[in-house]
């Protein structure tokens, strides 16, 4: 007679999360699965890097709004070490610059958290294939500003100076930089976002995850 086939092992889940409403929620889902089990959690990106290095998980699921490090700054980390690392971003904002920089950083799939009960074992398991995962919504958001050029680190940065203070004086005063200079790069800012003037350059930015106020 012939053996009987072993069961695959289980998907081994990190979950990293700064809320622990979410984490218990993500860990409810994943006991009720077969094919998976959550092996580890963190509270913030340090901590997400550190349990990645303590147990090699198949699949993390990482927040990008965190304490300390930040998702992104998170993937980066783990991705350095460890390159085919799969990882896929849960977030609250579903603007396309974030998401954007997540795939970019090395995330395997990305999804808002209202998604995380219909969307979220399915990526799991396709992010354990080596599949990608984009939800259609975020991939057509993606797309529709994926020719436009993007804002420059300083942009963003006199941008969301301009939106915290709300005039282009206090800006440039809290940069060390002159006001030609804000009004300079607002140009440029107006420009890249197709916007008509500083009010709708912030809530573009806003919508998009290109900057957050008071970060």
């Amino acid at each position: 007679m012939n053996p009987a086939p072993q069961p695959a092992a289980p998907i081994r889940l990190l979950v990293a999360d700064d809320h622990m409403v979410v984490r218990t929620g993500i860990v409810g889902l994943v006991d009720a699965e077969d094919d998976m089990t959550v092996i580890a959690q963190a509270d913030d990106g340090h901590a997400a890097v550190d349990a990645f290095r303590q147990h090699r998980p198949d699949v993390t699921l990482m927040d990008l709004q965190m304490p300390g490090m930040d998702g992104i700054e998170a993937i980066t980390a783990i991705r350095a070490e460890a390159p085919d690392a799969r990882i896929v971003v849960l977030t609250t904002y579903g603007g396309d610059a974030q998401a954007v920089r997540a795939l970019r950083a090395g995330a395997k799939g990305y999804l808002l958290k209202t998604m995380i009960r219909s969307e979220m074992l399915s990526a799991i398991r396709a992010a354990h294939q080596g599949q990608d995962f984009i939800p259609p919504a975020m991939a057509a958001a993606i797309g529709a500003h994926a020719g436009q050029q993007a804002l420059s680190p300083r942009e963003i940065e006199v941008l969301r100076m301009v939106a915290n203070s709300g005039r282009n004086k206090l800006a440039a005063a809290e940069m060390g930089i002159t006001e030609g200079t804000i009004k300079v790069h607002m140009k440029n800012i107006l420009a890249k976002l197709e916007a008509k003037d500083r009010v709708q350059a912030v809530m573009i930015a806003l919508r998009r995850g290109i900057i957050d106020l008071d970060t």
